[in-house]
Order: structure tokens, then sequence, then C-alpha cells
């Protein structure tokens, strides 16, 4: 299937989605307007090619671990927020840590961001990217380095091979 027809066909899914309906009527009005989207839109939509993706085989093998790494990190965060908001551990010292990008692709500080940001008491305040680093807000910091380790540690052993 081509990526055009890929692209009308998800959009009108979508569209039907939206309105709840699978009525014909409503299915050819959401393919009409997927397909003006589509040639309105074309090359910001579907660009280029994309070039091949390496090692897509080992990368696939290792999402499991990922997304076990991540739903055990939701958790851990989840507990952790809870005890702060239910009174039981003392809210000590919230604050910024810089954590540097290091060898993150581009792509790799995205993931990076986005699963932080997954876990309650964590979230993404900036990429500076010039110093090469992300700011992330954290629910303790009273030990940066430690932070800074956590994810540096998370990254190599789960997310690297991913996506790098």
């Amino acid at each position: 299937m081509s990526r055009v027809a890929l692209a009308l066909a998800v959009l009108t899914a979508t569209y039907a989605l939206v309105l709840a309906s699978v009525h014909p009527w409503d299915l050819a009005l959401g393919a009409t307007l997927s397909a003006g989207v589509l040639l309105a839109f074309r090359p910001f939509l579907l660009g280029r090619r994309p070039p091949p993706v390496e090692g897509l085989v080992r990368r696939v093998l290792a999402l499991p671990g990922l997304v076990w790494a991540v739903l055990a990190d939701i958790t851990v965060g989840t507990v952790r927020v809870a005890a702060v908001v239910l009174g039981l551990r003392p809210l000590e010292r919230p604050g910024i840590v810089a954590v540097p990008v290091g060898e993150r692709t581009e792509a790799g500080v995205v993931v990076s961001a986005f699963l932080a940001t997954l876990a309650p008491g964590e979230y993404l305040v900036d990429v500076d990217w010039s110093e090469r680093r992300m700011l992330l807000h954290v629910l303790d910091a009273r030990d940066p380095d430690g932070v800074r380790e956590r994810f540096d540690r998370f990254y190599r052993r789960y997310q690297r091979r991913v996506v790098p």
C-alpha cells in the first residue's frame, strides 16, 4: 500500500473516530476532506521518503525492555508523588537539574525528555541545545548528581538500544 493511500486511510479513520460514525456519507465526506488535506499539505505531511532505519530488528526486540522500564519508572514516580500529596513524606527540595544530553541524537533527546515527563514528579523545562543539556524539574533535587546518574543509566540500559 502506498504512503498516500495509507495516509488517506488513516486520516479518514481519524475523521470517522472523531465523529463516532461509520455511516457511508460520513466516510465519503471524511475521505474527501482527507484527500484535500493531503493535496494541500503533501510535502509537509509526507515529505520525502524516510531513510531506512538501521538495526530495525534489534530496536524492535529491545522495545519491550524499554516499555517495561518506563512502566516501572511511572509506578515509582506515582508512589513518590502520592506519598508527598498524602503527607506521608515531606516535600523537601524540589528543583531543576541540568542533565547532559551526552551521546543522544536529536531524536534521542526528544524521547528522553518525553519519557522523563511521563513519570509523575518529573518534567522537562527546556532543552539547551547550545550547552547540550536538558533542564528537568524533579520532585527531589537534593542529589543532582544522583538524578543525572539515574537518567544516564536509564538511557544506557534501555533507551539507547531503541532510540539512540
